[in-house]
């Protein structure tokens, strides 16, 4: 069996890198236009980081693991075709800010059909709106010009966390496949699934109808982010009443029909497929007539984007109403720990908010490149999945970027906690307390320092959800 990746991103180069590594009897072939791309899945310095990917690759890059820009060859060459290249958000037309625009996943449909000599079975693993299969089959069928080709869409979306996507791949909750309730389509399933049984215990191979899988996947998505930005609201209301989210957390997960994951507070959501997703979601629910729904959904993403500004406003008024030309150092700039992903990450609009106001910033994450923080910062809302047009970076001289802790808060007159990074909780906070502007604040946006230390030390400190800090609670009495 051959089997053939478009798209060398964050779903098909790990899930593949898995399946090659998992069944050695398949060759795999993972295939992508940008030349750049390829030849760092060839390297030994992999163009995303993900805990035990390297080790992976390793492993079965060469034996039967391959990357390649040779598109039309290994397309053509394969029995399965996984489609995993981008579905950004509109940025124009109809659907502008809510609907997946389709036209990378309608271009590689019509690749397929150009190359295809034999019958194959298509994947959708990019996050598609409900029943885009039926519209890829129409391409696929409408631009194959051997009659004797036949293609089945399957449709298996990823469930993937960044920081932990190598062990989701191995040890997964479920893997969902949706496809035709037809002789053909039930066959297409069952060779799919053979691919993950290698591995993955049947009973966690879940099969449903095409339009079930599309779905499931947006559901799931919206599902999460709605927990979080449920604790985001409580987490507004505990500082106003005194009250601690972290206690009101650990009271209601230990509900065993609620469950104790995603109820952490935070600054914010972020990530590739939550608020895309949603909108999605928003956007299906306004076609067929479910306003209703659709504004249900959409408070989610309006949530977290009150959570961030109640941040950037918390810092500004803590700080005696005016941050202007303070320096204010950013632990964190990835949407989470254990990843160099900044799509959509809440630390975007954070330091936009700050420099609003005047802050100078000083940015540090022990993973980002400094050219993603400039350019995150410069790109425009739902611009940041377009690999063109893009929005010029920001001046380097717009803010500091520091590959240091110690020296990024060195002479700030505050910290602010952007990113849940494990090494943020074991920094000797005395020596950084002694180098900082008094008084001295930390904005905890994660929740994850020890805040009674750091008053011993004589920070002032916010922690997100938490009672306020005496100075600021006797500053706002």
């Amino acid at each position: 069996m051959k089997i053939c990746c478009i798209g060398a991103g964050y779903v098909g180069g790990p899930t593949m890198a898995m399946i090659g590594f998992k069944c050695p009897d398949i060759e795999v072939v993972v295939v992508d236009i940008n030349e750049a791309r390829i030849a760092a899945w060839n390297s030994d310095k992999l163009p995303i980081y993900e805990p035990g990917l390297l080790e992976v690759v390793l492993a079965a890059r060469g034996r039967n693991l391959f990357f390649s820009t040779d598109v039309n060859k290994h397309v053509g060459e394969a029995d399965i075709v996984f489609v995993s290249v981008n579905t950004p958000t509109k940025t124009r037309g109809v659907g502008a800010g809510k609907a997946a625009d389709l036209t990378y996943w309608e271009g590689a449909a019509r690749v397929i059909a150009s190359v295809s000599t034999s019958s194959k079975i298509i994947v959708e693993k990019s996050t598609v709106p409900v029943k885009t299969a039926d519209a890829i089959e129409k391409v696929l069928r409408r631009n194959c010009s051997d009659p004797s080709v036949q293609f089945e869409i399957l449709s298996n979306p990823e469930f993937l966390a960044e920081g932990t996507a190598i062990e989701d791949l191995t040890n997964p909750d479920r893997i969902l496949i949706g496809g035709k309730d037809t002789e053909a389509g039930r066959a297409a399933i069952a060779t799919l699934a053979s691919v993950y049984e290698h591995w993955i215990a049947k009973d966690r191979i879940l099969c449903t109808n095409l339009w079930s899988a599309e779905l499931s996947k947006l559901t799931a998505n919206a599902m999460l982010a709605q927990r979080i930005s449920s604790m985001n609201s409580i987490s507004a209301l505990c500082e106003a009443t005194g009250a601690d989210v972290q206690q009101v957390s650990r009271a209601i997960g230990t509900d065993s029909r609620i469950g104790p994951k995603f109820l952490n507070a935070s600054v914010g959501f972020g990530g590739s497929c939550f608020q895309k997703d949603i909108l999605n979601l928003v956007y299906i629910c306004e076609t067929v007539g479910l306003q209703s729904v659709a504004e249900y959904w959409h408070q989610v993403i309006l949530m977290n984007d009150f959570q961030k500004q109640r941040f950037v406003e918390r810092v500004i008024s803590a700080m005696f109403n005016t941050i202007s030309k303070k320096k204010i150092a950013v632990f964190g700039f990835a949407f989470k720990k254990d990843t160099g992903d900044t799509r959509e990450t809440p630390a975007i609009d954070v330091c936009r908010g700050l420099m609003a106001d005047g802050a100078n910033l000083c940015v540090y994450d022990p993973e980002v490149e400094d050219k993603q923080i400039y350019q995150d910062l410069g790109t425009e809302k739902f611009e940041w999945d377009h690999p063109s047009p893009r929005s010029a970076p920001i001046p380097k001289t717009a803010i500091a970027i520091s590959h240091d802790a110690m020296e990024a808060a060195r002479d700030a007159h505050a910290i602010c906690v952007l990113t849940e990074w494990d090494r943020f909780k074991n920094y000797d906070y005395q020596a950084i307390y002694d180098n900082m502007v008094k008084p001295a604040f930390i904005f905890d946006g994660r929740n994850i320092l020890d805040h009674a230390k750091l008053r011993e030390i004589g920070f002032i400190v916010y922690a997100l959800g938490k009672p306020l800090d005496p100075f600021l609670q006797k500053h706002y009495d």
